[in-house]
């Protein structure tokens, strides 16, 4: 029974993958890099890991993989995933993709030409009510969708205030870049992936810049951003991304889908990270509302989705296509937002 051999790039995120990649039987996480010697003795220890590495180009000589995880910070993803493709693994990537729909393009590039596989780590796919809609939406029950919302709002959470998420250079942007990828990815994919034509955004930063002068912080990104995406079909969609904003809830997820038969709403509870489902619609002139359950057995992760697709030669969700669409949107509502123009994606 083959074994994959697994790497770890970045052990912030990456110590979620390793954990989940152990969740398979097949999976085995031989060797870890990140630049802090302190998280290596660490995680390795803690999964009895004895390859580590502060220098991840070290570690992709010294090992013949399967599949290398990126787990880095943003500005990281693209050059090391291009140098794990090149050394002949797939490669799972953290969210986003890259800094740019240029880097995503690059890396789609290299994926081809080393004919490897790259997946990107859209986790929101893989919670018990994200499948469950899938599934039903799958079977043409919403019928055709015309317009969506999906957001993610914080009343005051920036991740590591002061650090690599809040500089541009690093991360590529605010909250949009990382928490609405998340929910403009499962927007997109319950709405089959349509392609999008215009980009109408706005980004703000009043509260972060205030908080990050008082502080005496690091901080050019936006603490909010909202856009209106048109599509080539005629659907459109609402993003909402926030870090800090004055609203009543700690932590606000949802995804609306309305289409001419039915509607759908996936949404967190009691402002954590649990979730519910519902499906709205109307059959025989009367109008139903369906609450859905997980279905059993319970949803597989992105992990170990992605190593039994590669063990049974099949084909994976979350693909390094569909996380390039991604970065073109992202791109195009950044640019928006700086010109106050729509922009025509490509």
């Amino acid at each position: 029974m083959k074994t994959l051999s697994i790497g770890v790039i970045g052990l912030g995120m990456g110590r979620n993958h390793i954990t989940d990649f152990h969740k398979h039987p097949q999976a085995r996480v031989i060797a870890i890099a990140d630049a802090s010697p302190e998280r290596l003795k660490e995680i390795g220890d803690k999964h009895n890991i004895t390859h580590r590495y502060t220098d991840a180009a070290e570690m992709l000589r010294a090992h013949k993989f399967d599949i290398v995880s990126i787990a880095t910070p943003n500005v990281y993803h693209a050059p090391l995933t291009i140098a794990a493709l090149n050394a002949g693994a797939h490669v799972l990537c953290e969210k986003p993709m890259a800094m740019s729909a240029r880097e995503a393009r690059a890396m789609l590039a290299a994926a081809k030409k080393a004919r490897r596989r790259l997946m990107i780590n859209f986790s929101y796919r893989f919670t018990e009510q994200s499948w469950a809609l899938k599934q039903q939406v799958d079977t043409g029950i919403l019928g055709d969708v015309y317009f969506a919302r999906t957001l993610w709002h914080r009343r005051r959470g920036l991740p590591g205030f002061g650090g690599w998420f809040g500089q541009k250079a690093l991360s590529g942007g605010g909250p949009l870049i990382d928490l609405g990828v998340h929910r403009l990815d499962l927007a997109l994919w319950l709405m089959g992936y349509p392609k999008p034509a215009y980009v109408l955004g706005r980004t703000y930063n009043p509260i972060g810049t205030r908080l990050a002068k008082e502080q005496n912080k690091k901080f050019d990104t936006e603490d909010l951003a909202a856009a209106f995406i048109t599509f080539e079909n005629g659907a459109s969609l609402e993003i909402e991304a926030s870090w800090a904003a004055n609203i009543k809830e700690r932590e606000m997820m949802e995804t609306r889908l309305y289409g001419t038969k039915a509607g759908l709403v996936q949404r967190n509870l009691n402002e954590g990270y649990e979730f519910e489902a519902e499906l709205f619609l109307e059959k025989n002139g009367c109008q139903f509302d369906m609450r859905l359950h997980p279905p059993v057995p319970a949803v597989k992760g992105a992990c170990v989705h992605f190593v039994e697709a590669i063990l049974g030669n099949k084909p994976h969700i979350a693909t390094g296509e569909e996380g390039a669409t991604v970065m073109e949107l992202l791109d195009a509502i950044y640019t928006s937002a700086a010109t106050g123009k729509p922009v025509r994606c490509r």
